[in-house]
């Protein structure tokens, strides 16, 4: 990654994340930089998140603004971007702050970082928490045992991957599952039921699937809620929510390849799976 020093122009972005829980998972290296930055630009979850900001740095300026009901997000976030780069054009040091993770499911800091760099500024991102890592932590789950599949829901369900039954399944913004516009910020019933049919190729329709949404403020819990598959097209659904399938089957030796290795299956030392799965 390109450190922000490498270029003799005066202005500076830095994009950094806070974090999923309110306050409490912001790194030390991004509250340095959110507390000398010239100028704050924020994405947060609520207005208490915001007005945290605003004491640490009282420059913050909320893109919230930005976002309209029937507006393509695509314009929204060039906006964004836009915004960003004027102040980096002026010469300031210029920071942006997203919850969660920057990278994750935030193409904010990615498109204002490449037109940055492209106008020959300083620019670069330092990692956050996100809701990956609090799923991980909330559920118990250890991505290294079976092995872990991550997909945008509407990603994985427009295009042809192969899904593995006996890895865990991690589908992002299920709630707006099928929702191709970048307009709407739901999705309908007869989408949802569409999703159900299309994972059902994988997994039964009594198969267990978990609603997650982690938790935002310190004194929140997070949401386990677990249901058959064939009930989601009725699950109350938010935009935090992210769909989670456990692994239906046990993963398959490949003796093959151990061969080749010159083991055989008792050589492997297998590892228990510790998994409270809470």
């Amino acid at each position: 990654m390109t450190d922000v020093t490498q270029t003799n122009k005066p202005g500076k972005l830095v994009c950094i994340g806070t974090g999923i829980c309110h306050t409490q998972q912001l790194t030390l290296v991004s509250r340095t930089y959110l507390q000398r930055a010239d100028v704050v630009f924020g994405v947060m979850p609520n207005s208490l998140v915001d007005d945290w900001i605003q004491e640490l740095n009282p420059n913050y300026i909320n893109m919230q603004k930005y976002y309209a009901l029937g507006k393509p997000r695509s314009q929204t976030y060039m906006e964004m971007a836009n915004a960003m780069l004027d102040e980096v054009r002026a010469g300031k040091d210029v920071c942006c702050a997203l919850y969660g993770h920057p990278g994750v499911f935030a193409c904010i800091a990615h498109l204002a970082i490449g037109l940055a760099r492209k106008a020959g500024y300083a620019a670069k991102m330092e990692p956050g928490i996100s809701a990956e890592d609090c799923l991980f932590a909330d559920l118990g789950l250890n991505p290294g045992y079976n092995g872990c599949l991550s997909y945008e829901t509407t990603e994985l369900i427009f295009h042809k991957h192969t899904i593995d039954p006996a890895a865990a399944l991690i589908l992002w913004q299920i709630s707006i599952a099928g929702e191709h516009t970048s307009k709407a910020f739901t999705t309908t019933r007869e989408k949802m039921q569409f999703t159900v049919e299309f994972l059902n190729q994988w997994y039964a329709l009594d198969h267990e699937v978990i609603i997650y949404e982690a938790a935002f403020l310190p004194t929140d819990s997070p949401r386990i809620e677990r249901i058959a598959l064939k009930n989601l097209p009725d699950a109350e659904l938010t935009s935090a929510s992210t769909l989670v399938i456990l692994p239906k089957k046990q993963r398959q030796v490949n003796h093959e390849t151990l061969a080749k290795f010159g083991l055989t299956e008792s050589d492997l030392g297998y590892i228990d799976d510790y998994s409270s799965r809470s």
